[in-house]
C-alpha cells in the first residue's frame, strides 16, 4: 500500500506502508544508529515522535521480548529506506513489520532517508505525518502539522505506582529512581551494582523520597521540553538540598540544571544515535556515547558557584555533563546505560554507587 509523508515545510515523500495504516502526526526527527532499533522504538524518551533512521536496511535481525527496554513502544512513527521483510538472528522471535502492526505504529519504507535527514539537519526537527490517503489537501495537513507540539508526554510515560527491584546479589545500599520516561536498562545498570532501586512515579513529592530512608537519587531520561516540568524542577529543588547523592542523566540532567537555576534551549535537530563523541574534562578522554535528547543545558547559564562543567561533546561543544560543587551531585546529558562503542561510559554508575555507599559507611 501507498504511503505518503508530509513535512511541516511543505516536503513530500512517497513510499510504501509499513506496520500501521493509522494516519499519524509526530514530531520528525533522526537517528544515527545503526542496530538498536528496538531498543529506539521502546525508549520513552522518543514518546510524541516520528523516527528516521538514516541506516538503510532496517530490521535484519528482527524484535525479541528482551531487547525492550520498556513494557510498550514509545515512539509515533518510523522511517526507514529499507526494512528487512524477516529476521535472521538466534534471538529473533518477529518480524519488525510485524512488531509495527502489533504496536499500531504507523511506517513508511522506500523513502530517500539520507535527503529526509538532510533536510531535518539543515532546517531543524519539524513535524510530519504519514498517511495511507489516496488525496489529501496540502494546505490543510500543514496547518495541522503546524500546530502539534509534544506535551503530558513525562506524565505519559512514568510508572503510575512506585516499584521496587532488588539488588543481584548482596544489596550494598537503597536507591530512589525518579521515573520520567526511564529505561529498564538504567534500573538493571543499578540493580547489578547491589543497589535495592525503588523506582518512583514523575510527581512523587520530594518529602516521599527523602523519608523513605534511601542512601542515594537518579533522575533519569524521558521525553519532550524540560521546562515544561516546572511542578517537577521544584521538587528536585528539594533534592538537590537535601545532601543526598544524586546521579541524572538525559532529561535529569536537564531539569537538575533548571533547578539550579540554569537555561535549557532546543537544538536545531537534536542528538540522536549511537555515534557521538563525548570529551570527559576530568579523564582527559573521549567516549563513544548514545544520545536522544532535542535540548540542551545552555552552558552561558550555569552558575560557576554552584556547579562547573564535566563533559562536552566534540562535535558541537555542547554541554555534556555537569559536577555540583559541594555535593556528592553530577549529571550527564548522554545515556550511559547504552553502551554504543568499545570504552563504555558504565564506570558512571560505578562512581555513583561508590559515592552512595561512601555516604552510607558501607562496602566500596
Amino acid at each position: 500500500m501507498k504511503a505518503t509523508l508530509i513535512l511541516e515545510n511543505g516536503s513530500l515523500f512517497i513510499g510504501e506502508s509499513i506496520g500501521s495504516t493509522e494516519d499519524r502526526v509526530c514530531e520528525m526527527v533522526f537517528n544515527t544508529s545503526m542496530t538498536g532499533y528496538q531498543e529506539i522504538l521502546t525508549d520513552p524518551s522518543y514518546a510524541g515522535q516520528g523516527i528516521v533512521m538514516s541506516y538503510p536496511l532496517i530490521g535484519n535481525y528482527g524484535v525479541n521480548e528482551e531487547d525492550n527496554e520498556s513494557g510498550r513502544p514509545w515512539a509515533e512513527a518510523f522511517i526507514v529506506r529499507r526494512m528487512s521483510p524477516r529476521g535472521s538472528n538466534f534471538r529473533c522471535e518477529n518480524t519488525l513489520d510485524s512488531y509495527l502492526k502489533a504496536n499500531h505504529i504507523t511506517g513508511i519504507q522506500g523513502v530517500d532517508t539520507r535527503a529526509l535527514t538532510r533536510i531535518l539537519r539543515s532546517q531543524g526537527t519539524m513535524n510530519g505525518m504519514i498517511t495511507c490517503a489516496e488525496s489529501f489537501s496540502v494546505p490543510e495537513l500543514l496547518e495541522k502539522l503546524r500546530a502539534y507540539r509534544v506535551e503530558g508526554k513525562v506524565e505519559l510515560t512514568s510508572r503510575k505506582t512506585a516499584e521496587t527491584f532488588p539488588a543481584d546479589g548482596e544489596e550494598r545500599c537503597k536507591v530512589a529512581l525518579m521515573d520520567y520516561g526511564v529505561k529498564q536498562n538504567m534500573i538493571g545498570c543499578l540493580c547489578r551494582r547491589g543497589c535495592a532501586v525503588t523506582v518512583f512515579p514523575w510527581n512523587t513529592p520530594a518529602e516521599t523520597v527523602l523519608s523513605g530512608g534511601f542512601d542515594g537519587v537518579m533522575l533519569s531520561n524521558g521525553p519532550g521540553d524540560p521546562a515544561d516540568n516546572v511542578g517537577v524542577v521544584a521538587e528536585i529543588k528539594k533534592l538537590y538540598d537535601s545532601g543526598l547523592p544524586i546521579f541524572a542523566v538525559c532529561l535529569g540532567h536537564q531539569l537538575m540544571a533548571l533547578a539550579t537555576g540554569a537555561k535549557t534551549d532546543r537544538l536545531p535537530f537534536g542528538h540522536r544515535g549511537g555515534n557521538h563523541p563525548v570529551r570527559d574534562i576530568a579523564e582527559g578522554r573521549v567516549f563513544i556515547t548514545s544520545q536522544n535528547h532535542g535540548y540542551m543545558v545552555v552552558g552561558e547559564s550555569v552558575d560557576p558557584k554552584v556547579a562547573e562543567i564535566s563533559h562536552v561533546n566534540v562535535n558541537d561543544g555542547t554541554v555534556e555533563g555537569l559536577r555540583y560543587l559541594g555535593k556528592d551531585i553530577f549529571t550527564v546529558q548522554f545515556h550511559p546505560e547504552a553502551a554504543p562503542g568499545p570504552m563504555d561510559t558504565e564506570y558512571l554508575f560505578d562512581r555513583f554507587v561508590d559515592k552512595v555507599c561512601e555516604r552510607k559507611g558501607g562496602k566500596r
